[in-house]
């Protein structure tokens, strides 16, 4: 057995305040967001080590500044690479769409994706929950039995010997993927979209650091639809779709991988080591249900969609920074856990966009008939020659349900639901990206001087919180001059939002998230006081 915290006991006799059953790379984001707010968190994980073979190979731009508080900010380079452009081609080698992402200054202060190896990632993630006193990893540990308490949930575990042992917990949250336990304890069944195909890859250390142009390419051809992207520094991954007729035991096979490398990219073993070859078969659906009393679903316990997207990962990271925030105030005491409905509310609609999105785009890739192709290809190539293409849906998607500033007929207010850009800012210690810089928390940012702020039981209720109150100064604006509770807006980031919204005053969520904005003649008092009655106090706390 493996524990993952120092601590004078290998075994946790205490409740924990969250067990999170799964410590894939969602269930390490939350286990670290949460334990980093001194909560403490107890894991269980079947797997008696790490997987060192890598599944995801791309985050996006919100991704990053997820990990960035989950405490890995330093190691993003280390794994990962900007995984710049993105093409795709048909089967005679024309380019069909050309997607460009940017290397810097993403909305969120990093690259709008990255290319990243996963058991780097992982590494990582698992490194720096080591140095979290409050968090507890068992290894080779399986649930087996789940019994709910009137204060929360006890499971029983067993180890690879069989020995059982029971755990308790006030909050349990599954991160235990696609067959997850969690899952089948609330009683909830997935809602499948029907759209599956199966593909097989192989990832590849290369001998050179060859560059490829494009970074990625993905061939459309109805022979056989394939890909090859990056994933991670030194590491590329190729993949080729199964064909009707062909079955996935018939084509995991490491000959099979090499002679589909070399017919299609004259790939040998004397170019480099294949790491695995697998055979996946992906889904589209969605959990009818997150939630039920104390336990809560993540990550793939929750979702699952074609990686067309890229967004597989991307939003079990949303979900968990979601889920922290939320769960932290319910167990402090200053929230009512019907505030966790909001997290269901919210992040369904943001996976069934992203679903929506893979979805699309799989049916486009994944065209095996020769004449729909033909009509595809074309339809494609004159939008791309009058330039008539469409923009590339975004998976960056406002709030449109859930915590989140309304008027009083439910309407959203301006800017409530926006996910607020990340910009770079200044003061007399220095230069660096807002969360780092600010701190993570609610934050109240105005363009208007502290005195305009909140006061008596707005500001009294804001610090409960931990909220901070920042007053944003303008670009060009001598840091040095910066009063204390102030930075300098070093680019303008900032400043053309509230601009944008029409705004002087915002009122940022913890998971980045706008809560709402208060626009000239509007106090900031009255955001403060929509949020107070949105969190209805507990008796007690949980």
């Amino acid at each position: 057995m493996d524990r993952t915290a120092a601590g004078p006991h290998w075994w946790p006799d205490h409740t924990a305040d969250v067990l999170i059953v799964g410590y894939g790379p969602v269930g390490q984001v939350l286990a670290n967001l949460m334990a980093r707010r001194g909560r403490r968190v107890t894991v269980v994980e079947r797997h008696a080590r790490p997987y060192t073979m890598p599944r995801a190979v791309a985050f996006d731009g919100e991704a990053a500044r997820i990990l960035a508080a989950a405490g890995v900010e330093d190691h993003l380079t280390s794994f990962g690479e900007p995984s710049g452009d993105y093409l795709w081609r048909d089967g005679t080698g024309r380019d069909l769409l050309y997607i460009d992402a940017a290397e810097v200054h993403g909305r969120n202060g990093w690259p709008e994706s990255t290319s990243m190896y996963q058991p780097g990632l992982e590494e990582a993630l698992i490194a720096h929950g080591k140095r979290l006193p409050d968090l507890t990893v068992l290894r080779g540990h399986e649930v087996v039995g789940l019994t709910r308490t009137g204060v929360g949930a006890e499971l029983e575990v067993a180890d690879r010997d069989g020995t059982r042992r029971v755990l308790r917990a006030r909050w349990v949250v599954g991160c235990d993927g696609a067959n997850s336990f969690v899952r089948r304890a609330i009683g909830s069944d997935f809602d499948d979209l029907g759209f599956h195909h199966e593909w097989l890859i192989c990832d590849l250390v290369l001998h050179d650091r060859r560059a490829f142009v494009p970074n990625n390419l993905q061939i459309c051809d109805p022979v056989r639809p394939r890909t090859q992207v990056s994933a991670g520094p030194g590491h590329r991954r190729w993949e080729f779709m199964l064909l009707p007729g062909e079955r996935g035991e018939d084509m995991d096979s490491r000959e099979t991988a090499w002679r589909l490398l070399g017919e299609w990219y004259g790939i040998t073993p004397d170019d480099g080591t294949m790491e695995r070859h697998a055979v996946y078969s992906f889904r589209a659906a969605t959990a009818r249900r997150w939630r039920d009393g104390r336990l809560l679903i993540a990550g793939d316990a929750a979702h699952l969609m074609p990686p067309f997207a890229g967004q597989g990962m991307s939003s079990g990271f949303r979900d968990v920074a979601n889920l922290a925030w939320k769960l932290d105030l319910v167990l402090a005491g200053t929230a009512d856990a019907s505030l966790l409905d909001s997290y269901a509310e919210e992040r369904r609609a943001h996976v069934q966009h992203a679903i929506g999105m893979s979805v699309n785009l799989g049916k486009v890739i994944c065209q095996t008939d020769a004449r729909a192709a033909a009509d595809r290809d074309a339809v494609m190539i004159a939008a791309r020659e009058r330039k008539l293409a469409r923009p590339q849906q975004s998976p960056f998607q406002p709030l449109t349900k859930g915590l989140v500033w309304r008027d009083g007929k439910g309407r959203r207010r301006r800017g409530a639901g926006d996910q607020a850009p990340q910009a770079r800012v200044a003061d007399g210690a220095g230069q660096g990206l807002f969360d780092e810089m600010v701190g993570r928390g609610f934050v109240l940012v105005s363009l208007d001087a502290p005195d305009r702020g909140p006061d008596g039981a707005g500001a009294a209720f804001l610090e409960s919180l931990g909220a901070r109150l920042v007053r944003l100064l303008p670009a060009g604006t001598d840091p040095a001059t910066a009063p204390a509770g102030s930075v300098v807006d070093v680019d303008g980031t900032l400043s053309a939002y509230l601009d944008g919204i029409g705004a002087r005053t915002v009122l940022i969520r913890p998971d980045t998230y706008v809560f709402g904005a208060a626009s000239e003649g509007e106090p900031a008092s009255a955001l403060v006081d929509a949020l107070r009655d949105c969190l209805t106090p507990a008796p007690a706390a949980v």
